[in-house]
């Protein structure tokens, strides 16, 4: 059965005048886009849920959710998953996009090979201890100085120590790493259907209050300044 998300999205009823309307009676019904589901912690944080999943291509996350779900519209299941809130920034650039995106940032064809930053290429003693880890952030001619104990000697390193990481390089890595993400478990997701079920649902005590689907609220601006210009 399909689960679309927002249509378990409960509905907001909210003060609305219109125009040349006299009285502020008049409800607009619309969704309550304060409700927001997560998953819950101990499930997020637990590895043994999710499996990992490469993005290809242009793959959306319909596309993945029909893949892998067999439903296109548990696309949200998949943006749970990875805790992503805004797709345009988020998920990997589609290809046809991709070019304009570099040149905007960029500005020309030539600036994509610009150095961006050195990395250091890692560095060990002669017992195979690390000295220094592979990628990390490091000025041009970066060099470390260390006391060897197999040597017995202070030694300094100082060749080959970093590589150019140019702009297009950067790029290409930020969204090689975005195509890379968990997707929970198939055997769980009626798990995260029940706990949408609960989060979606008005609670009844409140003055709002309508229905487990629908409540309704005050639009305070509105309503202070109707009264104002009355």
């Amino acid at each position: 059965m399909a689960r679309p998300y927002f249509r378990q999205v409960p509905d907001l009823l909210y003060v609305d005048r219109q125009p040349g309307e006299k009285t502020i009676s008049a409800y607009s019904k619309t969704k309550n886009l304060f409700k927001r589901a997560k998953l819950r912690e101990d499930i997020y944080s637990n590895l043994a849920f999710f499996t990992k999943y490469k993005i290809e291509g242009d793959e959306r996350p319909d596309n993945v959710a029909e893949k892998v779900y067999e439903d296109p519209t548990l696309d949200w299941v998949v943006l749970l998953s990875n805790n992503i809130t805004n797709i345009q920034t988020e998920w990997p650039i589609s290809e046809n996009s991709y070019h304009n995106f570099l040149i905007d940032k960029y500005g020309t064809e030539d600036k994509l090979h610009d150095v961006h930053h050195y990395e250091s290429t890692g560095v060990k003693n002669r017992a195979g201890s690390v000295i220094v880890k592979e990628g990390i952030h490091v000025p041009v001619g970066f060099a470390v100085t260390y006391y060897d104990n197999k040597l017995g000697t202070t030694v300094t390193a100082s060749s080959n120590m970093t590589k150019t990481v140019t702009n297009l390089d950067y790029e290409n890595e930020i969204q090689d790493n975005k195509r890379n993400i968990f997707l929970l478990k198939t055997q769980y997701l009626n798990v995260i259907f029940n706990d949408l079920d609960n989060i979606m649902k008005y609670k009844k005590g409140s003055t709002q209050f309508v229905s487990e689907t629908l409540k309704k609220a005050e639009n305070i601006r509105l309503y202070s300044s109707w009264l104002f210009l009355s």
